[in-house]
């Protein structure tokens, strides 16, 4: 046998790396003893099961994640449904009521100057009045001259 190691002392040392690899392995896979997290006194040493699941409930969360409440369009009870208009969503329905303008009448009456005072106060919706052809829309719907509506804006 020595006489075998003598002629493969590479292949000798090799196999040695290899065992004390594996012996390493082996010794570092110990189980190591898991940190508790004290949330309160009651979690410490000694608590029954109740007390530590009570104190878990009631210990304050690891992180508040806040969702944010999306804004619905308020429900104008004196006023006309201006998301009939095309191009008026909610969003746009609130602006408006913000803005003071709850009827197709008031619309309908626009001139060139209020919307262009409108069109700055409509953020990033500017322009939609007159490309969407508002103040038309109000007219025909005030009238309530559907087929007409229809038949230019399709179906109400």
């Amino acid at each position: 046998m020595i006489a075998w190691i003598e002629a493969n002392t590479v292949l000798a040392a090799g196999a040695a790396l290899v065992l004390l690899g594996l012996v390493w392995l082996l010794l570092s896979r110990r189980k190591r003893p898991v940190a508790r997290r004290d949330y309160h006194d009651v979690l410490s040493e000694g608590a029954g099961p109740a007390q530590r699941n009570t104190a878990l409930i009631d210990a304050p969360p690891a992180s508040v994640v806040v969702v944010p409440v999306v804004d619905e369009a308020p429900v104008v009870t004196d006023g006309d449904d201006l998301t009939r208009i095309k191009g008026v969503g909610p969003k746009l329905n609130r602006i408006l009521a913000e803005c003071g303008v709850t009827r197709y009448a008031q619309i309908a009456a626009w001139t060139e100057a209020d919307i262009v005072a409108i069109d700055a106060r409509l953020g990033t919706f500017a322009g939609r009045p007159t490309r969407d052809a508002w103040v038309e829309q109000a007219q025909l719907l005030i009238n309530g001259d559907a087929a007409a509506y229809e038949a230019k804006f399709g179906k109400l």
